[in-house]
Order: C-alpha cells, then structure tokens, then sequence
C-alpha cells in the first residue's frame, strides 16, 4: 500500500471540520492543527485526536513529513500560509479568498507556479447535486444559448461583520467572502471567462455600526460569448438562505428554490415542471475527497489552481469597479 497522505490544518473554526473530513479518507491522517487560541486548539485536538499542536503555522508547515496543509485561518492570514506552504513544498487547500488585493494574489501565483503543487479552494457549491445536474444540462446543449444568469449570495448573516473577526479586519469585501461562491457556480456552468466587470457597493444596513466597509455589493458580469450576468451579496436580507442561481437560455430556463426548483420551456403554465434534484446536500468537507486524489493521480482538482485565481481576479475587478465608478475589463491571471 502506498504511505499514508500527511495533513496539517490551519485555522480550527471551520477546520474543524477539514479534519474531520481529511480523517474520512482512507490513507490520510491528520497529524498537526495550529490555531492561535491554545485552548480552542487543545479541545480540537482532543476532541478529534491530532498529535501535534502549534501555535505558530511556521512550525506546521516547516514539519517534512506534511504533505498537504488546509488553510482555514482569518482571510487576511491566507496569503502568507499560502506563500510559505508552496515554499515548503505542500499542496495547499485554502478557504475562500485566497487573497485580498492583487499584490497578495501575484504573491500566490508565483509561489505555487515555483513548487509544482496543487491548490484547491473551498468552492463547494460545485458539489451540489442540483448545480451539477443542471450544468451537464448546458453542457448537454438542453438550454440552447445561454444569455442571462443570476447568481446571489443571500444570506442573514450580518453579525459576522459587525461582531466577528471579519469586521476586524484592515479590509473586507462581502463579494470575497460571500458572492465568491455564486461568480465561481456561474463561470463553471457557463464554461466560459469573465471579460468585463461593472459593480456598486453600498454601505446602508451598517452605517451606523463599527464595519466600515460596504455591506451590500451587486456585480454585472460579461462573459466571452456575451452572455450577461448579475451577482448581489447581502448578509442581511431577513429570509431563509438561498443560493439564487437563476439561468436563462434560448430553449431552456432554471430557477433555484429552497424546495423543489423550476424548469421552463415557454412562457405559457404548461412549459413549467418541477426539478426536483437535491439542494444543497452538501457539506464543508466534500471537494477533500477529490483534493487528495488529485494529490495522488497528478493531476487538477474539480476546484483546480486556474479557477481558484480566475475568480479572485474576478472579485477583485469588482471591487475596482465598485471603488472607481467604472467597468474593469478582466485580463486572466493564469
């Protein structure tokens, strides 16, 4: 039998559950965690039976016999892990963004160019089965043309800015952490870049809290075929979470629901049916499996190293247009 995959997580909110996922998987052991509160660190290590602790993640990925390190710590830690994981030679699984300006991303870029390793990002809504259906549809050519999508990250969750360690933060950006999500299930199903980005933000459910930084952010995206789409984060709508993806072709349109979602072939009731595939049926651990093996087979991840930095430069490019009041064209990065 091969030697087991050794893996190490930074950051034990969320990597807690990287570490359960990790130990999941045949032939994988999780044999270092690092956080910087020593208490919430020695219960996970407990509770989830990791030998070795550290509080510095230099320590961590200095260790020779990892193989592969999740990085799951605040997002403006992930750039430096990133970095100093690729230098050690590690394959790195990253939370989402992996940066927050494009001199970090440069910084990740080039260091996983340098070490031959792979990348992954936490992208999960790729997972889902409902998501993947539809996809294989377009693919299939089942919507025809594809002209307009909708992808919205709406989601009552306000206190993690306004109580969280993201509010703490010198810089944040709700789309980063939120739309991310939907920008990377449109480009996916769509299979097709990103060329021009328009984007507003405002600053209104929080104008009178601590946050500084705009709470609401809505993107228009053009794609190479001239497919247009739109993308609204919001963390505080008062309604129950939904991924809206909404997908409009010329033979065929979708649109989510928490429930069974719709199917449409024509404007008149008798072109609606019902689509009743899965949503979300997903966990946080579900793109590891794939991560491990792609370490194993050589070859990308379902999330491989051009999606995560295709669409960082995205959500970077709207930012800049949000910041500057004017459409941003999207060069690739990778």
């Amino acid at each position: 039998m091969a030697k087991p995959l050794k893996v190490g997580v930074i950051g034990l909110g969320v990597g807690e559950r990287h570490i359960v996922g990790y130990q999941a998987i045949d032939g994988v052991e999780v044999t270092a965690c690092c956080d910087t509160d020593p208490a919430k660190m020695a219960a996970v290590a407990e509770r989830r039976g990791v030998p070795h602790l550290h509080k510095d993640y230099r320590t961590l990925i200095a260790d020779p016999s990892i193989d592969a390190v999740s990085i799951c710590s605040y997002d403006d830690a992930h750039v430096d892990q990133a970095v100093a994981a690729f230098e050690a030679g590690k394959h790195v699984f990253c939370e989402k963004p992996i940066a927050l300006d494009r001199a970090g991303l440069d910084r990740v870029i080039r260091a996983w160019s340098d070490s031959g390793k792979r990348i992954s990002s936490n992208l999960i809504l790729r997972q889902s089965p409902r998501f993947k259906a539809v996809r294989d549809m377009v693919r299939a050519g089942e919507f025809g043309d594809l002209h307009y999508m909708e992808g919205d990250y709406i989601h009552q969750i306000l206190w993690k800015i306004t109580e969280g360690w993201r509010g703490k933060m010198d810089f944040y950006c709700v789309t980063y952490g939120g739309g991310i999500h939907l920008i990377d299930l449109m480009r996916w199903i769509a299979g097709e870049e990103v060329t021009e980005v328009t984007a507003m933000a405002a600053k209104k459910v929080t104008r009178d809290s601590t946050f500084p930084y705009p709470d609401t952010m809505t993107s228009l995206l053009r794609f190479d075929s001239d497919l247009m789409a739109k993308s609204t984060t919001s963390f505080a709508p008062q309604r129950r979470q939904i991924h809206t993806l909404n997908i409009y072709g010329t033979k065929l349109s979708f649109e989510n629901a928490n429930g069974p979602a719709r199917l449409y072939r024509g404007d008149q009731p008798e072109d609606e049916e019902v689509f009743d595939v899965p949503y979300p049926a997903i966990e946080k651990g579900d793109l590891l499996p794939d991560f491990i093996d792609a370490i194993r087979e050589d070859r990308e991840p379902i999330v491989g190293a051009r999606d995560v930095f295709e669409v960082m430069n995205i959500c970077l490019s709207a930012w800049e247009s949000a910041d500057n009041g004017k459409a941003v064209p999207v060069a690739r990065v990778v």
